[in-house]
């Protein structure tokens, strides 16, 4: 892309071009469909395991090819310029179960659960969210009693990505009591495996976008979870999820780069084919403003997001801000764009015989899932005083 305007190692173009590849031979010719049918194909993980698309960014010791996040956004913008449903789910995998665990687990949580999720053996999973605990992370319900060596976990998960596939969900659950309430400081973090006694796949939820990622509750009725599985300090599974969900944001905003783009070069390209009064739409000084802001918005996006990557990598302080920065602005990007892109599209850009309309659709959630844009407008506008 000729207006991607920050430059490429030769080892990041070469993952760029396999993920590419990967997307256009093994995504691509089945990507409609998919999104019709809601439907997950669960082969996708065991082949992008054994690229290594599922432990970028966890070391080799573990079975990952020990990356940075620069390069693995680079290669989630290709998937998601193909399939933003694939995308999230690798983008769930390697930014928040496999983090938490080599952050804050025990050597034996990271060989047991860390080695076969890079090979893509078990997909993992993220469990914060509740039906009535959104933005609000702190007042989820689900509550965790300790029984010998166990631990009892009752209550209801949703919005779990990936939910009716995961093998590895860390999820998030009160260990304070109701009449000792602790805040944020009484939830801990659980590392779940669907073979645990009490662990239920409920509602799958019928989307408007993501339709080829399951999205579904998980309800835990009396489940019975090793006190081995506890994730670090029980005062901490909170802290631990949001710290993860900043590393997070980065790949959403990666995602919502490769949907605008993806609806950025379908517009490009119908607007050379297609013609009105006797020539094509592209030398109409109206549709090129478009895609000329079209292609601005989008390079300032990933400009704004390897910034942020790298700032990330380097431990500098800003981090977090930037995190919220990229995020904000990609998936709004990703939003403004892709309309932009049905506008070109005129009446056929509404339909389904053309690939903007399925865009459209899942640019909206880049906006909301992993931090609304209110709640990073928050975050961004709290660093400026810390």
């Amino acid at each position: 892309m000729a207006w991607a305007l920050t430059p490429l190692t030769e080892e990041q173009r070469e993952i760029q071009r396999v993920a590419r590849e990967f997307a256009m031979h093994e995504i691509a010719p089945h990507s409609a469909q998919w999104d019709r049918d809601a439907y997950f194909e669960p082969s996708l993980v065991g082949k992008l395991g054994a690229l290594g698309f599922l432990g970028m960014l966890l070391p080799e010791e573990y079975g990952g090819l020990g990356l940075d996040t620069l390069t693995y956004l680079v290669a989630l913008e290709e998937i998601a310029t193909v399939d933003a449903s694939v995308a999230v789910m690798i983008s769930v995998h390697n930014s928040l179960p496999t983090q938490m665990i080599l952050r804050w687990g025990t050597e034996e949580q990271k060989r047991r659960f860390l080695e076969p999720m890079a090979r893509g053996d078990m997909l993992g999973g993220f469990a914060l969210s509740e039906p009535e605990a959104g933005s609000d992370a702190a007042s989820l319900r689900t509550q965790a009693v300790r029984d010998g060596t166990d631990w009892i976990l009752n209550g209801t998960k949703a919005w779990v990505s990936s939910g009716t596939k995961g093998d590895v969900i860390l999820a998030m659950a009160r260990t304070d009591s109701p009449e000792d309430r602790r805040g944020a400081r009484g939830i801990s973090a659980f590392i779940i495996t669907p073979d645990l006694p009490g662990y239920v796949v409920g509602k799958k939820e019928d989307k408007m976008g993501l339709r080829a990622s399951p999205t579904v509750q998980l309800i835990f009725e009396d489940l019975r979870v090793p006190a081995a599985n506890l994730l670090g300090d029980p005062s901490m599974g909170l802290v631990y999820a949001l710290r993860s969900l900043e590393s997070g944001r980065l790949g959403i905003a990666a995602q919502a780069i490769g949907i605008a783009r993806a609806a950025f070069e379908a517009a490009t390209a119908y607007a050379a084919e297609r013609r009105q009064f006797g020539k094509p739409i592209k030398d109409f000084e109206a549709i090129q403003f478009k895609l000329a802001a079209m292609a601005t918005r989008i390079a300032a996006s990933r400009a704004l997001l390897y910034t942020a990557a790298r700032a990330k990598d380097e431990g500098r302080s800003g981090a977090r801000q930037g995190a919220s920065m990229a995020k904000l602005l990609a998936s709004e990007t990703a939003m403004w764009v892709t309309t932009e892109a049905v506008q070109v599209f005129g009446g056929y850009g509404y339909v389904k015989d053309y690939p903007v309309e399925k865009l459209f659709r899942d640019a909206k959630i880049t906006e909301i899932y992993e931090g609304t844009s209110e709640i990073q407008r928050i975050v961004i506008a709290r660093e400026l005083y810390a």
